[in-house]
C-alpha cells in the first residue's frame, strides 16, 4: 500500500487535488499545472478558490503535493490577496487534458 502522505512530483499532482493554506484550511481545488513538462520547471497551479475565481500559486509557495492534497505557504490574508488567473495558452499532457504554459516562456 503507497503512503497517501508521500510526496509527488509536480506532474503527478492529482487533478482537482484539494489545495489548503498554511494552517491546513481548504483554499480551494487545483485546477491546472503550471510549468514546462518537457524542461522539468514547475511554475505553479491555478487554483480555484472557493468563491470560484481562478488564481495562481507561484511554486514557491507550494510545500507539499500528496495524493491527498497540495499544502502551501499561504496566509488565510494571502490566499485572499492572490491575483487571478488568467487562460493564456493550453496543451494537452494527460493531467486532467489540459496544462498552461505562458508565451514569455521559451520552449
Amino acid at each position: 500500500m503507497s503512503d497517501p502522505d508521500a510526496q509527488l512530483a509536480w506532474t503527478a499532482m492529482p487533478y482537482r487535488a484539494p489545495v489548503t493554506d498554511r494552517d491546513g484550511n481548504r483554499i480551494g481545488t487545483a485546477e491546472s499545472l503550471l510549468g514546462d513538462e518537457r524542461e522539468d520547471i514547475f511554475h505553479g497551479i491555478a487554483v480555484k478558490r472557493s468563491d470560484g475565481k481562478l488564481v495562481e500559486v507561484t511554486a514557491p509557495h507550494v510545500q507539499h503535493i500528496t495524493s491527498r492534497e497540495v499544502r502551501t505557504d499561504l496566509s488565510r490574508q494571502e490566499v485572499a490577496e492572490l491575483p487571478l488567473y488568467k487562460d493564456e495558452r493550453w496543451f494537452h499532457i494527460g493531467w486532467g487534458g489540459l496544462f498552461r504554459k505562458r508565451p514569455e516562456w521559451k520552449p
